[in-house]
């Protein structure tokens, strides 16, 4: 496991421990769940971009007008939920 000492702004800590309080953690958990969040998101965000670059948008318009020429079979409805 790495170590790094990290400076944090007072008011930005005061945040933070409120929070890990709050979330009965310790700070260093919170902060290490906070990075582990930022880090998931940043890799999702490259995954869904590298995917956009295969797509095909006529293809994929193709498909769908394939697909409103089939007519519906039971179960395609959605109830109606009630108010």
């Amino acid at each position: 496991m790495s170590q790094y000492a990290l400076r944090i702004p007072d008011s930005l800590a005061g945040y933070a421990k409120a929070l890990a309080r709050e979330d009965n953690v310790s700070l260093n958990q919170f902060i290490v769940l906070a990075l582990a969040e930022k880090v998931s998101a940043l890799k999702t965000e490259t995954f869904f971009r590298e995917r956009a670059e295969w797509a095909n948008p006529e293809k994929a318009l193709n498909i769908l007008d394939s697909i409103r020429k089939l007519q519906p079979v039971p179960g395609d409805d959605l109830p109606l939920s009630e108010p």
